[in-house]
């Protein structure tokens, strides 16, 4: 009898906890940047205003796929919200270039097709993820930038804003000390032998790239990812975030993925196709591919982070910052932001 009771106390468990595993397949992913973000510099208010909008645009996304919808519009409806709001260094909070210009990239592709659009260097387009996908749905290519992107935004009857829409004074202020900084590290570093490398002396401690990765009840995941790029940057810089396989990929088979941080080293590790191929050649976890080339970015000299979602709903927010903007949400819509490590 006790033998019977035991083996019946053991089923109980095992279903508890296959139960609770049910619970937390995660359906979404988003993140709104990684880097040096300490809650002693932090005010209540400001840590405040960061989580509602995070949870905001969670709220969003999971919106359109409990009503069935599919994983790009949840990704697209998602990264609006962060686009739209000038915490983010996306959209209406992008950083400035040297020239004092807002220069936009962004990037979506859908998991199912591994079809892809990608944006870069935009300057008049409201929501850059939009363009991205018009991009990928409604040409043949797979990338277009500068003006050439924005005549086609316009034709395919995106929204247009004058470029001082994006201005904001937190952000000319950042360029400023920016430029400050650069000036003073030039007259420390004259005379000195050692050689500079054009466009790399300014190092963002403060990553503000949004994205999200985005699993439907079809069982399709999508990924985006949309940024201002780097203050101060320089001579029409390009980072990952628009470059399908740097800093954003996305393929039913192995995982969504979106990265975060200092572009140059995303880019030449091709960090979110490595992870892909990780998953997919290797059987590695999402979780463990993820690490691995995140370890290799901070192993070259670079940081930041990355989210990643596979089709099974199992989730990864790895970075190797003091800090990443980051969110999920689970299947029955329950929602986890966090800032800090």
């Amino acid at each position: 009898m006790k033998t019977l009771k035991l083996f019946v106390l053991i089923l109980i468990s095992l279903y508890a906890g296959n139960l609770s595993a049910q619970q937390q397949k995660y359906v979404m992913v988003i993140h709104g940047g990684a880097g040096t973000i300490l809650k002693r510099n932090m005010t209540p208010e400001k840590e405040a205003a960061y989580i509602a909008v995070l949870t905001q645009a969670l709220q969003a996304g999971y919106a359109k796929i409990k009503a069935g919808k599919n994983s790009l519009d949840a990704v697209e409806a998602t990264i609006h919200v962060l686009e739209n709001d000038p915490h983010f260094n996306a959209g209406k909070g992008a950083v400035f270039t040297h020239d004092g210009r807002n220069e936009l990239d962004a990037a979506i592709m859908d998991g199912k097709t591994l079809m892809a659009g990608s944006v870069a260097g935009v300057t008049t387009i409201k929501n850059p993820i939009s363009a991205a996908r018009a991009v990928m749905e409604k040409s043949e290519h797979v990338m277009m930038v500068g003006t050439g992107a924005e005549q086609f935004a316009k034709e395919v009857g995106l929204e247009i804003v004058d470029p001082k829409y994006f201005w904001t004074k937190d952000r000319w202020e950042g360029l400023q000390k920016a430029i400050k900084e650069d000036s003073v590290k030039a007259v420390l570093d004259h005379g000195s032998k050692k050689s500079e490398l054009f466009g790399t002396k300014n190092h963002d401690y403060k990553f503000g790239t949004v994205g999200c990765v985005a699993l439907d009840k079809a069982g399709n995941l999508a990924a985006g990812t949309s940024t201002g790029g780097m203050t101060n940057k320089k001579y029409g810089r390009v980072g990952d975030a628009p470059i399908i396989g740097a800093g954003t990929y996305c393929n039913n088979e192995t995982a969504g993925i979106s990265c975060t941080g200092w572009g140059e080293f995303y880019i030449r590790n091709v960090v979110a196709k490595t992870i892909s191929d990780l998953m997919e050649y290797k059987n590695l976890s999402v979780a463990e591919a993820s690490k691995i080339a995140l370890d290799k970015v901070r192993e070259m000299g670079g940081d930041g982070g990355l989210i990643a979602l596979d089709a099974k709903g199992n989730m990864t927010m790895p970075f190797n910052t003091e800090g990443m903007y980051r969110g999920a949400v689970t299947a029955d819509g329950k929602i986890e932001v966090s800032i800090y490590k």
